[in-house]
Order: structure tokens, then C-alpha cells, then sequence
């Protein structure tokens, strides 16, 4: 929705919106109980947020506040989202275990 407005810029100084390579997309996130909160938390906000603005039918546009706050809290959303570590793949389990280097 008004997310993509927002590629390449960053909201209120604070929460950049990434770009990722390709491949990074599809990996899986070890997510902490308290990253998991604090997602739970965020997505509720920003489904509130946005419930509230399709039911008083208001018009979009750029200078609207309640459209930067939906913005700003999927920006921190993708932000926590993407600080969690990454799941390594069932391959670079195997190589690890058995200590082989790729060339």
C-alpha cells in the first residue's frame, strides 16, 4: 500500500527502509521471544492503524499523518525483523558439520 512511496528514503530520520539482494529475501529468521513480542506488538499497531483509516474513508495523500505513522511502523517492523539472525540453510549446516570450505 504505502509502503512503496517509501523505497530508498527514510522515515522521520530514524527507521531506513531496506533493500535486500535477491537471494536474501527467502531466508528464514531465528526470531528471540522478545523480537517476537515486540513484532507481535508492532503488527497489531500498524493493523489498528490502518483498520481506522479505511473505516473513516479518508482520502490518501502525501501530507497525511496517519499514513506516516503506518509507514513508520512497518519500517521498524522490517527493521527488528531484520536484525534477528538468519536460519543458515540445511547446506551450510552439513558444511559446517563436517568442516568443508566452498570454493
Amino acid at each position: 500500500m504505502a509502503a512503496s512511496t517509501l523505497i530508498g528514503r527514510q522515515i522521520l530520520g530514524c527507521a531506513p527502509v531496506t533493500t535486500l539482494a535477491p537471494g536474501r529475501a527467502k531466508r528464514r529468521r531465528r526470531i528471540t521471544p522478545d523480537a517476537g513480542r515486540g513484532l507481535e506488538k508492532l503488527g497489531h499497531a500498524i493493523e489498528y492503524l490502518t483498520d481506522e483509516f479505511v473505516n473513516e474513508g479518508t482520502a490518501f495523500s502525501a501530507n497525511n499523518p496517519q499514513l506516516a505513522a503506518v509507514q513508520l511502523l512497518m519500517a521498524l517492523n522490517r527493521q527488528l525483523y531484520y536484525e534477528c539472525p538468519e536460519v543458515p540453510s540445511f547446506a551450510e549446516r552439513c558444511r559446517s558439520l563436517l568442516h568443508l570450505r566452498v570454493a
